[in-house]
């Protein structure tokens, strides 16, 4: 069963990832490009746990994995709101 839902959250994270990647694509907004890549690390680690580790995550490996994850969320709500230069457009 928890195979299952791992595999759920692996293709949801996978999925979302292809959304904010068309945003990106649509807007050039790297805030999306962020988000994408965020998703994307987070599914391929749902996927990797899930296959080599048995879904057993007692490694700080894991943890560092979803803190890069998280990270790159940080990092784009605090670029997006960054002050920018005004150039008269």
């Amino acid at each position: 069963m928890t195979d299952l839902f791992t595999g759920a959250i692996c293709m949801g994270s996978l999925v979302i990832a292809l959304f904010f990647l068309r945003f990106w694509r649509n807007s050039g907004d790297r805030f999306f490009l962020y988000f994408a890549l965020s998703f994307f690390i987070e599914g391929m680690h749902r996927l990797y746990s899930a296959v080599h580790d048995a879904g057993g995550e007692d490694s700080p490996l894991h943890y560092l994995i979803r803190l890069l994850a998280y990270g790159l969320i940080l990092w784009a709500i605090f670029e997006k709101n960054l002050p920018r230069e005004k150039n008269g457009r």
